[in-house]
């Protein structure tokens, strides 16, 4: 999608029980994953493709110091408004503007399958981390056919890292609701 079809979503991007976390069952859900495979806080986050910030939000509230970054404006001012204390950059993901080796984390929550290259934006956001940071990336291959398959990210990810671990998210508390499609988490400590 373009900059310009992506402001337009910013209005009612959060609408969706994943991106908003409105329900508290969701946002329990996306903590505890979250909290489960990140290192402790205060660890510094970069959270590529941020969307409207409610990742930014969930990390920021649990001690993180979290670092945004999308290319649309229109979400990023809805990030700043939802997390003022937060820093937020407009930019496109595959060339992140951020301190290179500065951070914990890197994460991105459906934002690689959307890469033109996945493996040089993959390879990009690994020199934002410290030597010991780690990578959590939320992906899936959708039902209308877009998205990258868990053995597609498990191999780009291993061109650049030593270890990964895919696991499985088909649960509902997850999405708001049932799905039939793939969706997962895939996380790498070095």
């Amino acid at each position: 999608m373009t900059q310009d079809e992506w402001d337009r979503q910013a209005a009612t991007f959060d609408n969706e029980p994943d991106h908003g976390l409105t329900a508290p069952a969701t946002r329990s859900a996306w903590r505890d994953l979250l909290v489960s495979v990140l290192p402790a806080a205060p660890a510094r986050v970069a959270d590529l493709g941020c969307g409207t910030g409610t990742l930014t939000r969930l990390l920021t509230d649990e001690g993180y110091r979290v670092d945004g970054l999308d290319f649309s404006s229109e979400m990023i001012d809805r990030a700043r408004a939802k997390v003022p204390e937060a820093l937020f950059v407009v930019a496109d993901a595959a060339t992140p503007s951020l301190a290179v080796g500065e951070y914990d984390v890197v994460l991105s929550r459906h934002v690689l399958w959307a890469m033109q290259d996945h493996e040089d934006a993959f390879a990009r956001w690994v020199t934002l981390l410290k030597p010991a940071g780690t990578v959590v990336l939320i992906e899936g291959s959708w039902s209308t056919g877009a998205g990258l398959t868990a053995a597609q990210v498990e191999q780009i990810m291993l061109r650049v890292r030593e270890e990964v671990s895919v696991v499985p998210l088909p649960q509902p508390v997850y999405w708001g609701k049932t799905i039939t499609d793939e969706r997962y988490i895939a996380v790498s400590h070095r």
